[in-house]
């Protein structure tokens, strides 16, 4: 087969691929550092040349204009589901709708409610098979492909090919806009003393041979830091980041006890810088499966020792935990969290990890808090918030009554709040 010629026949310019969007349509979108940046760089020139277009993507990298320009809404509007700093702009400006989705079920639930009309994509370069890959994110791309009336990929040679579910032919695929722009990335964030105090706290809490799931940021990266000493650790993530990379090049991750995708580092997002992406680039021990897979907790369960750790804005003194709001604020999403959490439980041997800052704005707000202000989404049920860990040290809620979570969470909150939070447990009755 001639699949040079398939693809010649296909590739579209931009401006070509713009009109293929009519009025009403659902454009779902691949995300992460795979978000298509030729897309989103020019969807606000169809600001009144359609109307009522839904744009559906989560954990957007970069900052586009078409979610800060309030006139847009008429035109184009994005469903997020995993709000990051651009998006959480746009929210305020009524730009950005935020869609309450579990990651494992996102796209069933979303096909549930509307189907796909476009699916916009993105892809490292085809081979001499006529194949591509969806590169670093596998959430729901193979399926959204496979429902999508009209797919669109933008082909760029820079997006690492990555192993598992993944594949994509040339024949599956309309049109194609092609692109050279940077694999967007994530700069580490910077550390202090107390984030490597929150580093040490959950590290101790991690065994030899555990199964590892992490998110990204500073306190992830502590996290890893202080675990660079630990033997034969494997991986399990729904994020494959810097942190990961950080402890195989230590030496501490192996993957060789791992009871599922024995020898495999597995995730279904990569996201870091461009080290990473090298690492990631057609190496065979690492595998992208989908996130129905990843982030299933019956999948995950199946590891043995698996350890979640994850991160929060405020838990109570009952235990609920929201990783998604900050009072009256939407700040991220559901996304993977309670997944995690469930699977890691229930695993032989497993654990979750709850790990965050006591307090913000320079220590004048507790983020262990009395009781969530109304309207606060609860991310994870306090009957599944395992370990908490603060700057402060670490404690396990599991099995605890409410008075004994109380005052496991008083101590490690910032001393403060410690006297408030006691006035407040009392006058609530918790004991």
């Amino acid at each position: 087969m001639d699949y040079q010629s398939q693809y010649r026949r296909k590739v579209l310019p931009i401006d070509a691929a713009m009109d293929l969007i009519e009025d009403n349509d659902e454009v779902m979108t691949s995300l992460g550092a795979a978000e298509p940046v030729t897309l989103f760089s020019h969807i606000h020139l169809l600001k009144g040349k359609v109307k009522n277009v839904s744009v559906v993507n989560a954990l957007m990298i970069g900052h586009y204009p078409f979610y800060m320009d309030p006139e847009m809404k008429d035109s184009v509007i994005l469903n997020c589901w995993f709000l990051t700093g651009g998006p959480r702009q746009g929210h305020s400006l009524g730009t950005v709708n935020y869609v309450p989705m579990e990651l494992h079920t996102f796209l069933k639930n979303r096909l549930y409610y509307r189907r796909i009309n476009i699916f916009w994509g993105s892809a490292s370069s085809m081979d001499k098979h006529g194949m591509m890959t969806t590169s670093v994110s596998s959430v729901f791309e193979r399926e959204a492909i496979e429902q999508a009336d009209l797919v669109i990929m933008e082909v760029n040679p820079r997006l690492p090919r990555i192993y598992g579910d993944t594949n994509l032919h040339i024949s599956e695929v309309d049109y194609i806009v092609e692109a050279d722009n940077e694999v967007p990335s994530l700069k580490s964030e910077p550390t202090d003393e107390r984030t490597e105090r929150i580093g040490r706290f959950a590290a101790e809490l991690v065994e030899d041979g555990s199964t590892i799931q992490f998110g990204f940021g500073g306190i992830t990266g502590a996290i890893a830091r202080h675990l660079k000493d630990k033997k034969d650790l494997g991986v399990h993530s729904e994020v494959i980041s810097d942190a990961i990379l950080d402890l195989w090049e230590a030496g501490a991750i192996t993957n060789r006890k791992k009871t599922l995708f024995k020898g495999k580092f597995v995730g279904d997002i990569g996201l870091g810088s461009q080290k990473l992406y090298d690492f990631l680039d057609d190496n065979p021990a690492v595998e992208f499966q989908s996130g129905r897979v990843m982030n299933d907790p019956a999948v995950i369960r199946q590891n043995y020792k698996m350890v979640s750790i994850n991160s929060a804005l405020q838990v109570d003194l009952t235990g609920q935990c929201s990783a998604e709001m900050a009072g009256q604020r939407l700040f991220s999403g559901t996304g993977g969290h309670k997944e995690f959490v469930k699977g890691a439980q229930e695993s032989p041997g497993g654990k979750s990890i709850i790990a965050f800052y006591s307090s913000a704005h320079e220590d004048s707000i507790s983020r262990i808090v009395a009781q969530f202000e109304a309207g606060t989404a609860v991310t994870t049920s306090r009957v599944d918030v395992d370990y908490v860990v603060t700057e402060f040290g670490s404690v396990c809620l599991r099995g605890r009554s409410l008075p004994e979570r109380a005052r496991a969470l008083i101590s490690i909150a910032h001393p403060h709040f410690r006297d408030c939070l006691t006035s407040e447990a009392r006058r609530l009755k918790i004991w």
